[in-house]
């Protein structure tokens, strides 16, 4: 008989993706049917579905560590950040509103039966699921009509194990205070409870895990020490970007800067590029300057085109980017980066916002028409230099003009994609996943004058997803887990 157990946590970005994630293959390498389930998330980071559809890209990771194919029901409810109005929100995989914060307290309930749906559809091909929750799960103020934590636990009759995060301080309170605030019959559905990222000796904590344990009446499953190999896992949201922002030291001949803008999306096509050492990704926030030695600035994707168009400039990084033009640097827009490089992108339907026209950077002779059809879809095909490659779409409008005769690919299906200059130096594309793919990768370190490191990022990411595992099977009891799953 399937069963599923449900993870929550005191907070945000405390640790529950990768839990889940590493949980995923653990139980999986036991011979276990494991499907991934998180009810409700948010999050600009996603991925395209084998059903056509989208959900968040932490999903997508833990369907990778469960070794099946994506589907929608892993994600039965989306919610895409954008700016003048509000979220879009997505089900099963496809856009049905927008709506603001407060508005969408009252579409909540509403959502609940395809919630338990997708829930229902994902029990009947597993042994066990993994339920992510959103955000903390002692958000009192959002408990009416909840959709993310509690309220789908009663809904389901969910156990729920709560995480913690010791390395933000305070974690002792965080769970005792979990209980003392929540509803009692909520409180009921949790068994046990996961303090994660701990850094040190663990045995010095030993009293802190028993201190929980008898405040809260919950079983203590484990204390996770940090997990070094997280920052080379997809993260879940923008949250994940500042984690990999310091300073560090490389070696790389490759110098990429990233302009990081408020909405920007799909930031995992990165993630290939980092794990290269001839590599130096340089992600530059507002209030700096982007580096003048780079070699490729790169326009990563954007949920919300024209106002991300708006902070760039406000960033005064048009000027940064024309200087680098002027200089032979070479320029990469991906999706939204590649809408903002044309002459104009148009919004007469008001998709993001107030009805309109906006100049673009005009370094690309294409325009923009943003619509209110999302394209969602794997693609695979060849760049105008004979590299095969693999990816996927996922946007909204169309791009059109002179520049586009020389697409920056040709689809297998016969479709020509994105545009480039023609000195070749400035270039779009609507592909997601370029970089994933290592015959892209390779080429483009060597066109930008590097060299590759011969990485299979794929098998490196299934390596990591097994050590999580092999870490999560040496600290936490997951044979007691799996007793708590109902």
């Amino acid at each position: 008989m399937s069963r599923a157990l449900m993870f929550q946590g005191t907070g945000s970005d405390v640790g529950k993706s990768l839990v889940v994630a590493g949980l995923a293959r653990a139980y999986t390498n036991r011979g276990l049917l494991v499907r991934p389930f998180k009810p409700q998330n948010m999050s600009n980071n996603a991925a395209v579905t084998a059903d056509g559809g989208e959900i968040g890209r932490a999903q997508a990771l833990q369907a990778h560590a469960a070794r099946v194919t994506t589907s929608v029901h892993m994600n039965p409810v989306l919610l895409k950040p954008q700016s003048k109005v509000g979220a879009q929100i997505v089900v099963q995989g496809q856009v049905v509103a927008n709506a603001n914060a407060r508005e969408y307290q009252g579409i909540k309930a509403s959502l609940l039966p395809r919630v338990m749906e997708s829930f229902t559809l994902l029990k009947a091909q597993a042994d066990l699921v993994l339920v992510e929750g959103a955000g903390s799960a002692s958000e009192i103020n959002l408990r009416a009509n909840d959709i993310a934590n509690m309220g789908f636990a009663r809904a389901g009759n969910v156990p729920v194990e709560l995480v913690g995060d010791i390395d933000r301080g305070g974690v002792i309170a965080s769970l005792v205070g979990t209980k003392h605030v929540v509803d009692p019959a909520d409180a009921a559905m949790i068994r046990g409870f996961i303090v994660n990222r701990f850094r040190g000796d663990t045995s010095l904590f030993a009293d802190g895990m028993r201190e929980i344990a008898e405040r809260t009446g919950w079983q203590s499953f484990g204390l996770i020490p940090f997990f070094d190999g997280a920052g080379r896992l997809p993260a879940e949201d923008a949250l994940g970007l500042t984690q990999k922002s310091a300073p560090r030291t490389s070696t790389g001949r490759v110098k990429i800067a990233v302009p990081i803008l408020p909405h920007i999306s799909n930031f995992d096509d990165l993630d290939p590029l980092d794990s290269e050492p001839d590599v130096e990704i340089v992600r530059v926030w507002p209030g700096q300057a982007l580096p003048g030695d780079a070699a490729l600035v790169l326009l990563p994707g954007s949920k919300t085109t024209i106002a991300d168009l708006s902070a760039f400039r406000a960033a005064g990084f048009d000027v940064d980017i024309a200087a680098h033009v002027r200089r032979g640097g070479a320029v990469l827009g991906i999706c939204g980066g590649y809408q903002m490089l044309g002459r104009s992108i148009a919004d007469p339907l008001g998709v993001e916002g107030p009805a309109g026209s906006v100049a673009g950077l005009g370094l690309l002779d294409v325009e923009t028409v943003l619509s209110g059809e999302k394209r969602l879809v794997t693609v695979n095909g060849m760049t105008s230099d004979r590299i095969s490659f693999n990816g996927y779409e996922m946007h909204m409008g169309a791009t059109s003009g002179a520049d586009c005769a020389r697409p920056f690919a040709r689809l297998e299906d016969g479709r020509a994609d994105g545009a480039a200059t023609k000195d070749g130096r400035v270039s779009g594309t609507y592909v997601h996943g370029l970089f994933a793919d290592d015959r892209q990768r390779d080429a483009w370190l060597t066109r930008l004058g590097g060299s590759s490191s011969g990485l299979d990022y794929e098998a490196g990411v299934d390596a990591e997803l097994d050590e999580l595992a092999t870490h999560l099977e040496r600290h936490l009891d997951l044979n007691g887990l799996l007793s708590h799953a109902a």
